[in-house]
């Protein structure tokens, strides 16, 4: 009787299932960790490319339409000292993520630039142009100008930047009357309020100044402070009592 041997085995290409889905769940923790960097720098880097450059375009077309003798595309023009000397960031109507990446916004309950009121915007520390990064070292004193088509608003600070601190629930800085004691009062002078927005991790807190003002500048009869230099026309300045 002749036997026939079995051919010997050919060698098996497939590796174990376990050792198969470690290597799938090694290439999605990769994958994710790569998208979640992605998405960090967008938020930290992209975000403020873009929000600077729609903040400058949204500046130099308001501009031009002021010389024009209409209103802008901003509602004003702020400047911070303290911010730098180059610092002049648009203020554009609204609280919404939108407005607040093209610049800083402002509530839409809130009394015009130089009214008697409560004028109050917000702005981001961190990401979206982050206008407000530098909050924290606004001082008592500083003064913060509020340019429009026709007029330069300048108020002072009440308060530094790291004094008041509020919870986001918190509504009393967007009242008539900007303080926690107020509520309902009738305004009689005209106020700032600056807040900084939720951040990246949405934080709670948000930073508080108050100003109030204390010149009104015609830019009819007299230069804006930012021109003066090239334009020495006299001052003939409108205090605020």
């Amino acid at each position: 009787m002749t036997v026939t041997a079995a051919p010997p085995r050919r060698p098996s290409n497939k590796r174990p299932l376990g050792r198969r889905l470690t290597t799938l769940l090694g290439v999605l923790l990769i994958v994710c960790g790569l998208s979640l960097l992605g998405w960090f720098a967008w938020q930290y880097f992209g975000t403020n490319v873009v929000a600077k450059h729609r903040a400058t375009e949204i500046k130099e077309a308001t501009v031009a339409q002021w010389k024009d003798g209409i209103e802008g595309d901003a509602v004003a023009l702020l400047r911070v000292e303290r911010f730098g000397e180059d610092f002049e960031v648009p203020v554009v109507e609204g609280f919404d993520d939108e407005a607040l990446a093209k610049g800083i916004g402002m509530y839409s309950k809130s009394a015009e630039p130089g009214q008697i009121g409560n004028f109050a915007i917000a702005g981001h520390r961190v990401t979206h142009g982050e206008p407000f990064r530098d909050f924290l070292k606004l001082r008592k004193g500083d003064r913060v100008e509020v340019e429009t088509r026709t007029k330069v608003y300048i108020y002072e600070l009440e308060n530094d930047g790291d004094k008041i601190t509020v919870d986001f629930t918190v509504s009393w800085p967007l009242w008539k009357v900007p303080s926690p004691k107020s509520k309902g009062e009738p305004p009689e002078v005209a106020k700032l309020t600056m807040l900084t927005c939720s951040e990246l991790f949405h934080t709670r807190n948000r930073n508080v100044v108050i100003g109030d003002l204390v010149e009104t500048i015609d830019k009819a009869t007299t230069a804006p402070p930012t021109d003066r230099e090239a334009d020495p026309t006299p001052v003939a300045n409108e205090t605020t009592p």
